[in-house]
């Protein structure tokens, strides 16, 4: 194995102590009078053995190691969310730091292992990452370090704070969306109509709802049908609609709570002969891409994954520098793509 360079490696070439290289190659020659040709000489001989410093080493003493770690369940290896990390590895870049990533595939002794090996690591802060928003509980030793919850929310208090996707706005403006195309009558699949009626552990779903509700509410409406899915998925989709047409036969707007949903509400609907947006206009979320494969492709919110894991990362060296406003839930907007799925009524 090749034997790394030490700075005793360039004094001794450089023909100087250590203390004077150390000076030199970290930018205080000439702030301590070391001459010019002293401190060539030391650049020479570091070029020439291609000396690096030891990072770690240096951060100890200056009380940080220029690391933040990232612990997820299944966000890396998910096609949609993977974005997220996408984003965190540019922007702890972008701040001149490196990012340890870990995966636990919802294990929490896994999660315990990786939160100790990035602890042992010295690192300066630590995200906690899911990949469906999700509620959750902070790991004591958490609390201990600088830490932000990624597309996660805090269950119970902790210190840390939180970034998430705007779910409610969300769900309002897709439901105004449809009332502002003149459509009263809106059906929903995937959760509702009732506030209750969500799938077990899905933020998105009770928070979506209660912005869609909130929004038809204003207007003096509330949801004229709703089927509860318990996992969104397009056979689930497919068989919700067909018990909406089988109450509803002309329905004239649906709100899909995903898009895998979507693609399901889609076939039921062409099933039944009826066209998207001639005959029924939908709306859906996630912006998966199979909402561009759909003909035609269909109005989706989508999830800023890439502008999370960035604002994650901010929110972090925040903490770690002592400026962050601490605890707190740090909604980013969900924007809409519009994809012609949305006619007038």
């Amino acid at each position: 194995m090749t034997r790394r360079v030490t700075l005793a490696d360039v004094a001794r070439a450089a023909g100087v102590s250590s203390t004077t290289a150390s000076l030199v190659l970290s930018g205080r020659g000439s702030e301590l009078r070391i001459s010019q040709a002293v401190q060539e000489r030391v650049r020479d001989a570091s070029a020439t053995l291609g000396y690096r410093p030891n990072i770690v080493s240096v951060g100890l003493r200056k009380g940080t190691t220029r690391t933040l770690g990232l612990v997820s369940d299944t966000v890396a290896t998910g096609q949609m969310a993977g974005d997220m990390i996408k984003g965190a590895i540019e922007a702890a870049r972008d701040h001149g730091y490196m990012l340890f990533i870990g995966e636990t595939e919802g294990d929490p002794a896994i999660e315990g292992a990786l939160i100790d090996a990035m602890l042992d690591r010295r690192v300066d802060g630590i995200m906690l990452t899911s990949m469906f928003t999700r509620t959750r509980a902070v790991p004591a030793e958490l609390e201990r370090l600088p830490t932000v919850l990624l597309n996660t929310l805090p269950a119970g208090t902790t210190r840390a704070p939180a970034v998430v996707p705007d779910e409610v706005e969300a769900g309002r403006a897709a439901a105004r969306l449809l009332l502002d195309a003149g459509h009263r009558g809106i059906h929903l699949v995937g959760a509702g109509p009732a506030p209750g009626d969500v799938p077990p552990d899905t933020v998105a779903g009770v928070e979506r709802l209660a912005g869609i509700r909130e929004a038809l509410g204003a207007v003096g409406l509330t949801p004229a049908s709703g089927h509860l899915c318990p996992d969104w998925v397009p056979p689930q989709g497919w068989a919700a609609t067909h018990a909406l047409l089988a109450r509803h036969p002309r329905p004239r707007a649906i709100i899909c709570f995903n898009d895998r949903l979507a693609f399901g509400t889609y076939q039921a609907l062409q099933e039944a002969g009826l066209r998207i947006p001639d005959d029924v206009s939908v709306v859906s979320f996630d912006n998966y891409p199979m909402a561009d494969w759909l003909r035609p492709g269909v109005s989706s919110f989508a999830i800023p994954h890439e502008e999370l894991g960035r604002r994650a990362v901010e929110l972090l060296l925040a903490e770690v520098s002592g400026s962050g406003s601490g605890p707190g839930v740090h909604r980013l907007p969900v924007p809409l793509r519009a994809r012609g799925s949305v006619a007038p009524a």
